[in-house]
C-alpha cells in the first residue's frame, strides 16, 4: 500500500457516501441508482471500517503525505456521520 493508494481508496469511500447522502437530500428516485445504492452500500460500509484500520497502521508504519492525512480525517469524519445515522 503507498501513499496515493490509500489515498484514492480513502477519497473514494468518501465521495460515494456524499453521493448517497446527496441523492436521499434531493430525493432522486431513479431505479439504476437504486440498484447501484443497493449493490455498492454494503461493501462500501465494511471498506470504511477496513481501511480506517489500514490507515491507522500505515501511520505507525509509514512516512505519510499530507493528503493522505487530510483523506484519512475525511475518512474518519464520513464513518462518525455514518455510524450516525444507524444511531440517532
Amino acid at each position: 500500500m503507498t501513499n496515493k493508494k490509500l489515498t484514492i481508496i480513502n477519497l473514494v469511500i468518501v465521495s460515494y457516501f456524499v453521493l448517497i447522502h446527496l441523492i436521499n437530500t434531493y430525493n432522486i428516485d431513479w431505479v439504476i441508482i437504486g440498484v447501484f445504492g443497493e449493490l455498492f452500500t454494503i461493501p462500501f460500509l465494511i471498506a470504511q471500517y477496513v481501511f480506517l484500520v489500514i490507515g491507522i497502521l500505515f501511520f505507525i508504519k509509514h512516512k505519510v503525505h499530507f493528503l493522505t492525512i487530510i483523506s484519512f480525517l475525511l475518512l474518519t469524519i464520513c464513518t462518525a456521520i455514518t455510524i450516525s445515522w444507524f444511531f440517532p
